[in-house]
């Protein structure tokens, strides 16, 4: 996808999502665009303890919403009327919603109704009827305790779904330690299948991909994990393939699975 004139803005319903969710979100988001407004909205109870810190590590505004009665939730008004002033005032023509409340789903068709893209991130419990309202949903799935070998001491490890929707989130910058030797950190594999689903020859351009890492982690860089450059960080993958397409340019795909001659159908000795 990678369109660099979308402008994508990033809403947070605080209240109904875990925080764990934001550096997912902003990874889905960058696919779409620039991500020029990234808001998390809740009450005074939510936008504290690991709300408060995941804001501001991954340069959210927080918009705090009193509650003026018991009960009375105004966290999602306030996203509401900030999503249709960002439309109206051509801030932004993409939106990255992330909740699992089904309360958004009219939001979500009145947006697109004015011609923005929607997409929802958000946890398995999302109703069908907010998943069916947005152009594409994404599904987040809580990271399991493990850590794979690839990664540096210290990187989460993230959900591990070789999908578009569940592509692993890596970590902030901020939190990544100073690589001693080369790594291969699962995050990138990610991009390639999730950037390489979208093309109808398999293949994103190794320019691309670069631009992708780079909206989704600012301070992404192929040196922070031992490699002088992208492309020789990418050739370091055994499931990706890097090609010199014939204008000169590289690509990078994800090589096909082999399949063993005894499991072919209608191999001699089946």
């Amino acid at each position: 996808m990678l369109a660099a004139d979308q402008r994508v803005a990033v809403l947070v319903d605080c209240d109904n999502v875990s925080p764990d969710i934001l550096e997912y979100s902003l990874r889905m988001a960058a696919q779409f665009g620039r991500v020029v407004m990234r808001r998390g909205y809740g009450n005074q109870g939510t936008l504290s303890g690991d709300w408060r810190k995941a804001l501001v590590d991954l340069a959210f505004t927080p918009c705090l919403q009193f509650q003026y009665a018991s009960g009375k939730n105004t966290s999602d008004l306030a996203l509401a009327l900030d999503a249709q002033e960002a439309l109206f005032d051509a801030r932004a023509d993409t939106f990255c919603l992330v909740t699992s409340d089904s309360d958004f789903a009219y939001l979500c068709r009145k947006l697109r109704e004015r011609g923005a893209v929607v997409c929802i991130v958000g946890e398995p419990k999302t109703p069908a009827a907010l998943r069916n309202a947005s152009d594409q949903f994404f599904e987040w799935a809580r990271p399991t305790a493990s850590v794979d070998a690839q990664k540096p001491a210290g990187f989460d490890a993230g959900p591990r779904v070789p999908s578009k929707a569940d592509a692993a989130t890596p970590p902030s910058a901020a939190a990544r330690p100073k690589a001693a030797s080369k790594q291969r950190p699962q995050f990138v594999l990610d991009a390639v299948i999730l950037l390489a689903s979208e093309t109808a020859d398999g293949k994103v351009h190794a320019g691309g991909l670069g631009t992708y890492l780079k909206r989704a982690d600012p301070a992404f860089s192929p040196k922070a994990f031992g490699y002088a450059g992208l492309l020789e960080m990418v050739r370091a993958y055994d499931r990706l393939l890097v090609t010199q397409e014939p204008g000169g340019h590289w690509t990078v795909s994800v090589k096909a699975s082999k399949v063993p001659p005894s499991s072919r159908k209608g191999a001699i000795g089946a």
